[in-house]
């Protein structure tokens, strides 16, 4: 009998081997007992003081380093760069029932204390980029800066509805959890400018990754949407922001970005990357980096004038 490998997990030993010649090491955090987050953290640990500390928060596809592997290769000579695999993701695992989002923002957070992280710029993507807003509101002394990519500050009924309409689906776990290789495709045509040709071997692997977990991920899904009467506006948020955002992103246009800036104020800035969907950060992964060590520097130089 011949089993069948999922080529797309012999990526990671590959994935494995850059991330430790850039000075990373995988690291399991025990939350609470019954809880355990996988982060990817610096080898070297003797001058992280000296560095600003980075933390990528993923979105629903993929795990923390299968999304960040660019940009986090990008930082690493720089920055004190940490990725974690939320809950239900990749390592990351907990038998509490709890879904909501504010539990997966404690668990990044608590996972980053007992790491030693004080102080931390955090950069998040999609649901991550939810998840960042969040971890701010919740620990607005340990997050100094956010970077938000393709997100929203709540998913609230109006904002998911108009999202799914745009995308054509009637719910999020129709759309983030696909059954075949044919939905799949749909997903990752929809998140893209231009979907690159991927062989349909690959597809029925990228399937099994995604279709890790389902149960718990659908619950996430569902425990995501908040009313709009129990939402109301946030206050202004003390860390500096920026959006970064793809030109062509369908699922949260570049209006929703702009309605963001709007709600929190003038100092909010927003940069668009052309050619870009979704998915900005993987599929113009060079640009995107660009953008980014560009915020961040503008970020150090602000803390310099203070």
């Amino acid at each position: 009998m011949v089993m069948k490998l999922n080529s797309v997990a012999i990526l990671k030993p590959i994935v494995k081997w850059f991330m430790k010649k850039a000075g990373f090491r995988p690291q399991t955090i025990e939350i609470e007992p019954g809880t355990i987050m996988h982060f990817w953290v610096p080898i070297e640990t003797s001058n992280i003081k000296h560095k600003p500390c980075v933390v990528f928060i993923h979105g629903f596809a993929f795990t923390g380093i299968l999304t960040w592997t660019f940009q986090a290769l990008s930082l690493a000579k720089n920055y004190a760069v940490y990725v974690p695999d939320l809950i239900f993701f990749g390592e990351s695992t907990s038998d509490r029932p709890d879904r909501l989002p504010e539990f997966q923002a404690e668990c990044v957070a608590k996972g980053l204390m007992k790491l030693g992280v004080e102080n931390c710029t955090l950069v998040g993507f999609s649901y991550g980029g939810t998840l960042v807003f969040k971890i701010a509101d919740m620990y607005p002394n340990m997050v100094d800066s956010m970077i938000i990519s393709s997100s929203t500050i709540a998913f609230t009924e109006s904002i998911s509805k108009a999202a799914l309409e745009r995308v054509g689906f009637s719910s999020w776990s129709d759309y983030l959890l696909p059954s075949n290789v044919k939905e799949a495709k749909l997903t990752f045509d929809i998140a893209t400018y231009k979907l690159p040709p991927i062989p349909n071997f690959l597809w029925k692997d990228i399937l099994e990754i995604m279709s890790e977990n389902r149960k718990e991920k659908k619950e996430l899904l569902e425990a995501l949407v908040v009313s709009d009467k129990d939402y109301s506006i946030p206050r202004n948020y003390p860390q500096k922001l920026h959006l970064l955002w793809g030109e062509h992103d369908r699922i949260f246009t570049v209006e929703v970005a702009n309605n963001i800036k709007k709600q929190l104020g003038e100092n909010v800035e927003v940069h668009c990357i052309e050619k870009a969907g979704h998915l900005l950060q993987l599929e113009r992964p060079f640009t995107y980096n660009k953008h980014l060590h560009k915020i961040l520097a503008s970020f150090m130089d602000d803390d310099k004038e203070k």
